[in-house]
């Protein structure tokens, strides 16, 4: 197995993720077959507790794992299903070392960070990069490893050290690492500053790695002379230095990259020259420039409760994204926190108020995703209403769709306390229920998760149309909470819905929107049976 790591230094957030995800696509494009391991240091199991805020959007896998949003980009960037074991973190490796410890399986040693915690991750590391996740047999030829954080940070300490002890057991011509770092541009000077990249390779170095690549972040391309002094200063070829400058879309990315032949220096690194092809990226070139030739637009008003962090609803934005695009639109999302919308924000923060209606109103299809707790329910709530008296399509998402229950069933059907249980648990009326296999005490992977065969009981029916006649579809789910069952005469009066974090609409994404709304007013319309038999509906509930 050959390994590529990802390091990153100076400052967080610079995109290691969508690095180590364009490197896999240049890497794929040369023919060979990828895997990727996301490292996060912190002490988390996994990032299902996680806020939004704090880390962005929880991302699920096919297998039920809630993990960090950059394996998001993975699994879209190389076209695999990753499994719960590519993300490892801290609290995964710390737990199960003391599960052996509880089971003596240590002997009674003394259990430490070198060697215990150490090898523990080197085994995590190199049992996973074996699993195949593009659906075919065997073991992929390069697993590119991203080390969350930067270097120097205290969490990561051990991880560090493990990486470095895997790069002197498996070879030179098997590890390739590759450090992500910023090349600044003080307002003042003018001048693109190496001194922080120097210092963070030093830092590196000192700890026992030796980057052979360096991958610069910066706003505009790099000057000759800012590479030579990096080269010379870094101990890096200045062949091996690449710029990945501030570009019009993420796709621009992985071309960057093969422009400057940084497959060829990672290539001879791992001494795959000799079985590797020149990269085919015409499809993806294909992409970049027909998002960057777009013109017209469609405005989409996202009504959410982490507006704050746009990385908080990161793929529900790339799902309009490649939706858009399939429909030659450029997608304008305007972000609206929900409890702008509220009655107490025009008292309390009146302007807020006032731009986030104006905002609504100017939209042309409204989204409401995922999200937990009442905080701003209220203001999605009145989003619904306006979508639905307006004829505006609009589309929930796990709590969105939800919402669109609760306020149909208050406006419509005259059920005035209809709520989630959820929010409301004394509600008269719940039209969202807890799911009866979830935990009331546990946060942490106790949701319904991960994809579910579901079937269609009418091979014929809209929602079958919509998936283009086929007898079952998969979907990513996480929810704890789902709406009530109950069948009368064998008519529908309340269906289980689509109820999921991360979903790849279909390519025709506005036409979607408009059907799939179309076919929830009909389908709830039957709710109307439900004020005949709510006892029996209450009870049958309490049974569950």
């Amino acid at each position: 197995m050959k390994y590529v790591l990802v390091t990153g230094g100076v400052v967080s957030g610079l995109g290691k993720g969508v690095t180590a995800s364009s490197i896999g696509v240049v890497l794929k494009a040369c023919g060979l077959r990828v895997t990727s391991i996301k490292i996060d240091p912190y002490l988390n199991t996994d990032a299902g507790t996680m806020s939004p805020f704090e880390h962005g959007e929880v991302f699920v896998l096919d297998d039920g794992g809630e993990v960090d949003l950059d394996l998001g980009n993975y699994e879209r960037f190389l076209d695999v299903r990753l499994t719960k074991n590519n993300n490892i973190t801290t609290g995964k490796i710390y737990q199960s070392v003391l599960e052996k410890e509880r089971k003596g399986d240590y002997l009674g040693k003394t259990v430490q960070v070198v060697p215990h915690i150490t090898d523990a991750i080197k085994n995590w590391i190199e049992s996973v990069a074996v699993i195949p996740v593009d659906g075919k047999e065997g073991p992929a030829d390069v697993c590119v490893i991203e080390l969350g954080g930067t270097v120097g940070d205290i969490e990561s300490m051990p991880f560090i050290e493990a990486l470095r002890q895997l790069s002197f057991s498996v070879g030179p011509d098997n590890f390739c690492l590759i450090h992500v770092s910023l090349i600044p541009v003080l307002g003042v000077v003018g001048e693109q500053k190496t001194k922080p990249t120097q210092h963070s390779v030093r830092e590196l170095r000192a700890l026992g790695l030796t980057p052979h690549l360096l991958a610069c972040r910066s706003a505009q391309p790099l000057l000759e002379n800012t590479k030579e002094k990096l080269s010379q200063f870094c101990h890096v070829p200045i062949g091996n230095i690449l710029n990945i400058h501030d570009v019009p879309n993420i796709w621009h990315v992985p071309l960057l990259l093969r422009n400057q032949n940084a497959h060829h220096s990672i290539l001879k690194q791992l001494n795959l020259l000799s079985i590797a092809a020149p990269p085919n990226l015409q499809a993806w070139t294909k992409r970049a420039e027909t998002y960057d030739n777009l013109k017209n637009s469609v405005r989409i008003a996202m009504v959410g409760k982490y507006v704050g962090l746009a990385d908080s609803y990161l793929s529900v934005v790339k799902a309009l994204l490649h939706a858009c695009i399939a429909c030659s639109l450029k997608p304008s999302i305007d972000w609206i926190a929900a409890s702008d919308l509220e009655d107490e924000s025009a008292k309390l923060t009146p302007k807020d108020h006032a731009a986030a209606w104006e905002t609504l109103r100017n939209a042309e299809c409204v989204l409401v995703p995922g999200g937990f707790g009442d905080r701003g329910v209220g203001g999605m709530i009145l989003a619904a209403k306006y979508a639905r008296e307006n004829n505006i399509p609009y589309l929930g998402i796990c709590l969105g769709m939800q919402i669109s229950v609760i306020e149909f069933a208050r406006s419509v059907l005259g059920l005035k306390r209809a709520n989630s249980n959820e929010f409301d648990s004394e509600t008269p009326n719940p039209v969202v229920i807890f799911m009866p296999e979830g935990s009331r005490t546990h946060m942490g992977s106790t949701m319904r998760l991960g994809s579910r065969r579901t079937l269609f009981q009418t091979p014929d029916c809209v929602t079958s149309k919509l998936y283009v006649m086929i007898i079952f579809f998969s979907l990513e789910r996480t929810s704890r909470y789902m709406l009530l069952y109950i069948q009368l005469n064998n008519l529908l009066s309340f269906i289980v819905v689509i109820c999921l974090q991360q979903w790849m609409l279909v390519p025709r994404v506005i036409t979607f929107i408009y059907q799939l709304t179309n076919l929830v007013v009909r389908m709830v319309t039957k709710l109307l049976f439900l004020h005949l038999v709510l006892p029996f509906a209450q009870q049958l509930a309490g049974s569950w």
